[in-house]
């Protein structure tokens, strides 16, 4: 069975209970107009939903980076005159 046959099989279950829950009078809001509206909300919400973890995302990873940054700064700072040090006593021997 393909994927559009079984969209359409979908979509004729979904009208037939609109009818019958229309018919008993519980509600006419089951179509698939209204799912398709309610799946479409859905959809852009979770794009938000992702758009908002990946701006997380790129914040901490921008952190991360920024504090690497400074460690490898220090450390270089550190390190620097030491082997410098290091290098003249080998240069003297």
């Amino acid at each position: 069975m393909n994927t559009q046959k079984i969209l359409n099989l979908a979509l004729k279950g979904v009208d037939s209970l609109g009818f019958k829950l229309e018919e008993l009078g519980i509600t006419n809001k089951v179509n698939r107009h209204n799912i398709a509206a309610f799946m479409m909300a859905e959809q852009k919400h979770l794009e938000g939903e992702w758009d908002s973890l990946q701006v997380k995302v790129d914040h901490r990873r921008a952190q991360f980076e920024a504090l690497t940054q400074q460690i490898e700064n220090r450390a270089e700072a550190i390190f620097s005159p030491l082997m410098a040090q290091v290098n003249r006593f080998r240069a003297s021997h």
